[in-house]
């Protein structure tokens, strides 16, 4: 049985930041690979607001206000980060943050736009993970190499779509993902054929798992909990003694993740503002 985490404000600083620099590498990536995409980057009250282009995912404010004590000048200079990129402020918020932000976000006018449950699971080092190919169940799990960058990119995106193919955009993403430092990525196969993928990124003991995406004729068997458990040994192997994942709450990926040892620590709040 994994041993029950309690949430204080340090393991909420070290869970926000690791996430938070998921999006800080991919965003590196875009200005190494594609400065003309106009990426970018800054620190703000102890987290990080991130531009990976126009109504992008990762586009958002993270880890705000787990510092210590806010000012007003910080969020005003947030809110011109975004504002002179013609973009809308979106802050996802611990309930752990500091209240004078969220103090703020009500007096300005901003909308809460939507949920997300971070979940984590304690793991002990020392277990081995995929090196190669490891055959999980029905599910053949084998790390991405640097030539399967372009499938995992477009697997991944094709199983969030609605209808797939997937937007050209959202695939581009992936791959900038897939191509950001501290990034590992894998493929599932059932019977040979790809069937779904997943990302992790290890950081200072944190293993954020991210990027879980199954086809929709592979749902249903397993995919991505084999994938979890590959990526899960893996982080053991890398000396991490925490992972954690988001979810929707109430959502089929909270109700599998949580079957394999998470628990929610928290609901994160997304506040969001345009210039309209």
């Amino acid at each position: 049985m994994n041993k029950s985490l309690t949430l204080n404000l340090e393991l909420a600083r070290r869970v926000e930041l690791a996430e938070a620099l998921v999006g800080v590498g991919c965003a590196q990536t875009f200005l190494r690979l594609r400065p003309q995409s106009g990426a970018a980057f800054e620190r703000y009250a102890g987290g990080f607001a991130i531009y990976c282009g126009p109504s992008s995912p990762l586009t958002q404010a993270v880890a705000l206000g787990l510092d210590g004590a806010t000012t007003d000048a910080e969020l005003d200079r947030l809110e011109a980060f975004y504002r002179d990129r013609n973009e809308p402020v979106r802050a996802e918020m611990c309930p752990l943050a500091d209240g004078k932000l969220f103090a703020r976000f009500g007096r300005d006018g901003y909308s809460v736009t939507e949920f997300t449950n971070v979940t984590a699971q304690a793991i002990s080092p020392g277990c081995s993970g995929p090196d190669g190919s490891t055959q999980i169940g029905q599910v053949m799990v084998e790390k991405v190499a640097d030539e399967q960058v372009d499938l995992w990119a477009e697997t991944v995106a094709d199983g969030f779509a609605d209808h797939p193919p997937s937007l050209p955009e959202i695939v581009e993403l992936m791959k900038m993902m897939a191509l950001s430092p501290a990034v590992e990525c894998y493929l599932g196969r059932v019977d040979g054929r790809v069937a779904g993928a997943g990302a992790l990124s290890l950081r200072d003991g944190v293993a954020t798992l991210f990027a879980a995406s199954t086809l929709p004729a592979f749902r249903g068997r397993g995919v991505q909990t084999a994938l979890l458990h590959a990526r899960l040994a893996r982080a053991a192997e890398g000396g991490a003694d925490l992972a954690m994942c988001l979810a929707q709450p109430g959502s089929i990926s909270q109700r599998n993740v949580v079957r394999q040892g998470f628990q929610v620590l928290y609901t994160r709040v997304k506040f969001e503002k345009g210039w309209g």
